[in-house]
């Protein structure tokens, strides 16, 4: 049989935190105007600081839970409050056939343009295609245009970077470099006709 063992302080403190990682995963996406959903990462994130918190926060719980509760937390908090406060700042929503694409959108010279992975794009056959945009609470059609231009992918990449406290973030844990990857492509929405 398992030996129980009352909870620590640092047990808490790290639920009590994992609890408010939690809820804001599932929060932070409603002040969105309009219909948006709930990101994928930020309900798995979000389901994951519950059972964390839950293992660490309970009055009795096996050792083996809490130690596994408490090795697992900083990576469970980090995907979690990530996705939160990816989720802080403006959020779009490209609505491909068969999925829903939540980006980060810039503008520049009254075109709007998103930027991600070249095989994302291909995945859900993005290049050209007459897809519905959710910006600000308002939908609209948008046809999206791979642009091949080095230059666009790097001016995307800055725009982001100023516009997106979280991309300046990520860039300073090394999550995103210090420019578009070999594999980044920038999409320019264009209006349908």
């Amino acid at each position: 049989m398992s030996k129980m063992k009352p909870r620590s302080m640092a047990g808490l403190i790290v639920g009590l935190l994992a609890l408010c990682a939690g809820l804001g995963a599932f929060l932070v996406p409603l002040h969105h105007a309009g219909p948006y959903g709930i990101p994928g990462r930020g309900l798995v994130g979000g389901l994951l600081c519950f059972a964390i918190s839950g293992v660490l926060i309970a009055r009795r719980m096996p050792a083996i839970a809490r130690g596994i509760a408490l090795i697992a937390s900083p990576i469970v908090l980090f995907f979690a409050l990530y996705g939160a406060l990816a989720e802080l700042e403006e959020v779009v929503v490209l609505y491909a056939e068969d999925a829903e694409l939540r980006l980060w959108i810039v503008d520049h010279d009254g075109i709007e343009w998103v930027s991600m992975q070249r095989s994302k794009a291909v995945e859900h056959s993005i290049d050209g295609a007459k897809l519905e945009l959710l910006r600000a609470g308002i939908t609209r059609c948008v046809v999206p245009r791979i642009v091949g231009d080095p230059v666009a992918n790097r001016r995307t990449f800055d725009l982001r970077q100023e516009k997106y406290a979280m991309q300046r973030l990520g860039s300073v844990l090394g999550m995103f470099g210090d420019g578009p990857g070999p594999t980044t492509i920038t999409l320019r929405l264009d209006r349908c006709e």
